[in-house]
């Protein structure tokens, strides 16, 4: 197994694909792929992801890019710790919060790079935008997350860390953010798997 990531550490997405690999327990090689010298166009990046995106695995021969379906990959494909809920209606919502955290909340995303979360980037105070964006993530979000629970579906799931992730974005820049939330954030950012993450020794900018 190669997992394919940015050389800066800074992509959530290949964080997320990092953290279920660790999770699974299934060894691989990480394979840094510089994007500020478009080493995603590179002609042999190409045939690991046809998309020419981060993350990418190659799993025997078997490449696949995209970090959602690498981590429904993994899931279908090795034992071990499950990523995802085990009842099927609570695995389809895990795999719609994925979804949605992926395809919405762009003002939060641009304004709030994940720069702020691993290089303590201090960013200006947020758009009107971007605080729409953060009261309509705090509104989902709290709905989402049972009362008096660490985790979204009783035990650890891989949506947890996608969550935690977007959350820490205003966590970590200082902005407002709801008490239970912000501990949710604080609680899965302690998971082994992410710290390792976390603590990548990235090229100061």
């Amino acid at each position: 197994m190669k997992l394919y990531v940015d050389s800066n550490y800074l992509s959530p997405y290949c964080m997320t694909a990092f953290v279920a690999l660790r999770e699974k327990n299934v060894p691989f090689d990480m394979m840094l792929v510089n994007l500020q010298r478009n080493g995603h166009w590179a002609d042999d990046y190409v045939e690991i992801s046809n998309v020419r995106r981060v993350p990418a695995i190659s799993d025997n021969g078997f490449n696949l890019s995209e970090s959602s379906a690498i981590c429904e990959y993994i899931e279908d494909r090795y034992s071990g710790a499950a990523l995802y809920p085990a009842n099927i209606q609570a695995k389809a919502k895990a795999r719609e919060i994925q979804a949605w955290l992926r395809s919405d909340l762009m003002p939060i995303r641009q304004e709030r790079p994940t720069e702020v979360i691993f290089m303590k980037f201090s960013p200006l105070p947020l758009s009107e935008e971007a605080q729409i964006s953060a009261q309509k993530l705090f509104s989902v979000a709290e709905n989402l997350l049972p009362a008096s629970k660490q985790n979204l579906f009783g035990e650890w799931s891989i949506a947890d860390t996608d969550l935690a992730l977007m959350l820490n974005r205003l966590v970590f820049a200082g902005d407002a953010v709801p008490e239970r939330l912000s501990l949710f954030a604080k609680s899965q950012w302690q998971r082994a798997s992410v710290q390792e993450w976390v603590n990548k020794n990235r090229p100061v900018p």
